[in-house]
């Protein structure tokens, strides 16, 4: 019988690629590119967001 999965909540601005390498165009003196790594400012790095509390759950009136 399958398990269940665990819902794990997924960053919604990164899709749970969280961090990126971006290159400026520049080499080091071994011939390899020189990169900037940036992670997502929402989750910070992590790919997952926290669920969402009853106090942050917008409920209309």
């Amino acid at each position: 019988m399958p398990q269940p999965a665990r819902n794990t909540p997924v960053c919604r601005n990164c899709d749970g690629f969280a961090t990126a390498a971006i290159t400026t165009g520049a080499r080091h003196t071994d011939g390899s590119r020189v990169t900037l790594r940036v992670a997502c400012p929402t989750c910070k790095g992590s790919g997952r967001t926290r669920p969402a509390t009853a106090s942050t759950v917008p409920a209309g009136r």
